[in-house]
């Protein structure tokens, strides 16, 4: 990534002091996605990450996981799947309780989402305690 290209991706993002609570200072990636040449920057760098890598499907978190993960999918030419909250995925489900570092929370994913060896790519749009991206890995196991 270039310099530049670096400076307008932060530019794109602005920091929530005390939201969704005291003392966390959330990162609104809501810019990033509102500036196309901002949003190519970083699907571009998503896929850097893989490339040589053959990529079955692309697991997006949600909710901000969905437009990064997706637009990441079709960069690939791969399928996408949403990990979803709790009763938002209809038919057999997996699900995964995990700590926030404000709470908790639940994460569901098909049970047949994907078969046995195929390669997954698990998006999300922030990284906190690591919980989340914990229990996606677990969910994408089971599956």
């Amino acid at each position: 990534m270039l310099d530049s290209d670096e400076a307008l991706v932060r530019a794109c993002i602005r920091t929530v002091p005390d939201w969704p609570q005291d003392g966390v200072a959330f990162k609104d990636l809501s810019g990033v996605m509102a500036d196309g040449a901002a949003f190519r920057i970083v699907i571009d760098g998503l896929a850097e990450h893989v490339r040589g890598v053959e990529v079955d499907h692309v697991v997006g978190i949600e909710a901000r996981g969905f437009p990064y993960g997706a637009a990441l999918a079709h960069h690939l030419g791969a399928g996408f799947i949403a990990m979803r909250k709790p009763g938002k995925l209809p038919g057999a489900v997996h699900a995964r309780e995990y700590e926030l570092e404000y709470g908790t929370a639940t994460l569901e994913l098909h049970q047949d989402a994907f078969g046995p060896g195929e390669r997954v790519v698990i998006v999300d749009d922030v990284l906190a305690t690591g919980g989340t991206a914990a229990a996606a890995v677990h969910l994408v196991e089971l599956t």
